[in-house]
């Protein structure tokens, strides 16, 4: 190492390594991601003190990194770790990584249901930024999740433990929800499987190759398996008005709308993301 090691080297260092392979704002937010979990500095501080010299420890474990994201492997994978509703979570490759829509359907639940001891749901528990997130922000919340992973199951653990909330997780398949006794709940809540097969060729590489094929994908001649199935199981178990919400497949949001009006849901609503797609759904079971 020489003392040209400055944090702006290192910014310049990590940007022509990752230039080729992601977009200029897809580097600018990795490299700032990289620097603030190996330096332990905020963005504010990097830019604060570009000419202050790092260490030689530091410089090689950014290079090792900068090494694995050319290889299109997720930085939440690389580091572990990624940030969801200003929460810390630990990630591998049995959980999803979680997506800004999914803090936006966090975000609408939280808005929504601000009663206290409210009886919360999650099923497709991944890392368990769902139901940690609704833990941490629901005031005396009584929050369950649910995954066939059981390897999802232990990280979700060690994330509630992380964050210091309680959540009851169980190991159970959905699909087979008949075979499990259920709790009655005021809210189920579930962002599962939904792209289908077809939708594989246009998605990313980085997604493909790492991320968890059972918790993404679903079969193209039935691709709302786990909403019918969720919904059945939710008019069971859904107290009398008491509310669902998914995360969906922006492309079958007239699909879900129709589903859940087949199976006696009130007060149907398809929401937009920031984005402007139809990404959540909301609907109440009836009185």
């Amino acid at each position: 190492m020489t003392p040209s090691n400055t944090i702006q080297s290192t910014i310049n260092y990590i940007k022509k390594e990752l230039s080729e392979l992601y977009h200029a704002r897809e580097t600018e937010s990795m490299t700032y991601i990289l620097l603030e979990y190996v330096l332990n500095y905020s963005k504010s501080q990097i830019q604060l003190n570009r000419s202050e010299n790092i260490s030689d420890d530091d410089f090689k474990q950014i290079a090792a990194y900068t090494h694995e994201l050319k290889t299109n492997k997720p930085i939440q994978y690389i580091l572990g770790e990624t940030e969801f509703y200003d929460l810390t979570f630990k990630v591998n490759k049995h959980t999803l990584i979680p997506r800004p829509e999914t803090e936006e359907l966090v975000h609408a639940i939280i808005n929504e249901n601000r009663q206290e001891g409210l009886h919360i749901l999650d099923i497709g528990t991944g890392s368990g930024c769902i139901p940690i997130s609704l833990a941490k922000n629901l005031k005396n919340a009584h929050v369950s999740s649910a995954d066939i992973s059981a390897e999802a199951i232990e990280k979700a653990k060690e994330n509630a433990k992380l964050n210091q909330v309680d959540v009851h997780f169980f190991h159970r398949d959905i699909l087979n929800w008949k075979n499990f006794d259920w709790d009655n709940f005021d809210i189920i809540v579930s962002n599962p499987p939904y792209v289908t097969e077809a939708e594989k060729s246009k998605m990313e590489k980085n997604v493909l190759d790492y991320e968890p094929h059972t918790a993404l994908f679903v079969t193209d001649h039935d691709p709302l398996i786990f909403y019918r199935t969720i919904s059945e199981m939710a008019l069971l178990h859904l107290k009398k008005g008491g509310k669902l919400y998914f995360e969906i497949n922006e492309s079958l949001g007239n699909e879900m709308v129709e589903l859940l009006e087949q199976k006696g849901f009130n007060s149907i609503r398809l929401r937009s993301d920031i984005n402007g797609k139809n990404r959540m759904i909301s609907a109440i079971k009836p009185q």
